[in-house]
């Protein structure tokens, strides 16, 4: 186990390695970079921008550098926890992101919890019980949530709650503990503000879950052992449990390296829309201005959580599945 661990945290040092060049050369390749469209803004404003004040700006943020040296410097930077300067709110990243990554980390594993809590029972027992009326009628309703995109029932749902009950469901918490320090009034308006954004984003992600399963599951009910074990007089739970359910954890279990990332990047327009303090309308503020250590820390921020997700699931699959070949020199 311990040669496997290695062996998957530097493939995934590497792969982050190879995405920083990516998420720099991204992040790059639009024309010009902030100071041009900062000196743009200000000559539009009637503003006299000269020369020498044009160059000290490049100085000032480093962008008088090559495109190598400023590469090496961000990520000597990152090693060190330093995740850049951000030029348009004039703060170091770390400062300007500071709740917001925390806030994001929060809602995206808490709705990783709930798609994975709702899916798995619910699949299960629509596999088990095929053509029944639960199972028309939820599979009905997974169509639903897989057609419907999430910032549309973040929009319905807003719409909604506002004209019958007359409340904003908007944001992550009352405006009364924005500014102040973490107590329990907080973090309980927190956990009260996060029940619905968990749902709007969790809806796609636990109706595919759920189609998944169900599918993988009538397929491994059908094959000759679990005939074989009915017809040995085995109760259903205990064939259930002991076989088929098993077989079925493998794809369960993988899609935790994708679901990560895909909900940070699926939130993104549910945050703008419900003015979530999150990450998602900060990276397309920073996208737009082309404030680009603000930018590139986002796109790292992703690139982790793919690979910790990834990690993650390799992990699991080992333990879960005897198949999985842990010492490659092993020999069938």
């Amino acid at each position: 186990m311990l040669g496997f661990l290695v062996r998957r945290i530097a493939t995934m040092i590497g792969t982050l390695a190879v995405i920083s060049v990516l998420v720099f050369a991204v992040i790059q390749a639009p024309p010009g970079d902030y100071l041009t469209t900062y000196i743009a803004d200000l000559q539009a404003q009637g503003e006299d921008v000269s020369s020498d004040k044009v160059q000290f700006l490049r100085e000032q943020y480093g962008l008088d550098k090559s495109l190598p040296r400023q590469y090496v410097d961000w990520v000597w930077g990152l090693m060190h926890g330093d995740l850049g300067y951000s030029f348009e709110y004039q703060l170091p990243v770390a400062d300007v992101v500071g709740d917001r990554l925390f806030l994001t980390l929060v809602l995206n594993f808490l709705t990783v919890l709930f798609i994975y809590g709702v899916s798995f029972p619910i699949g299960v027992y629509i596999a088990t019980h095929q053509y029944s009326a639960a199972d028309h009628s939820l599979s009905f309703l997974g169509y639903i949530g897989l057609a419907t995109p999430n910032f549309l029932l973040a929009l319905i749902l807003l719409y909604l709650s506002n004209t019958w009950f007359g409340v904003s469901i908007g944001g992550l918490m009352d405006p009364a503990y924005t500014d102040e320090g973490w107590s329990a009034g907080k973090i309980g308006s927190l956990l009260a503000h996060l029940v619905v954004p968990v749902i709007v984003i969790g809806t796609a992600g636990t109706a595919g879950m759920i189609r998944r399963l169900r599918a993988n599951l009538l397929d491994e009910l059908q094959k000759p052992y679990v005939v074989t074990a009915r017809a040995k007089g085995l109760p259903e739970g205990k064939i259930l449990r002991k076989y088929p359910l098993r077989a079925v954890l493998n794809p369960f279990v993988s899609d935790i390296g994708t679901l990560l990332p895909q909900i940070v990047s699926g939130s993104v327009i549910v945050s703008a829309v419900m003015s979530l303090p999150t990450t998602g309308p900060m990276l397309l503020s920073s996208l737009r201005s082309q404030d680009m250590y603000l930018a590139g820390s986002f796109l790292m921020f992703l690139a982790v959580l793919t690979v910790v997700g990834m990690l993650v699931s390799d992990i699991l699959l080992a333990v879960i599945d005897p198949r999985v070949r842990l010492d490659r020199r092993r020999k069938a």
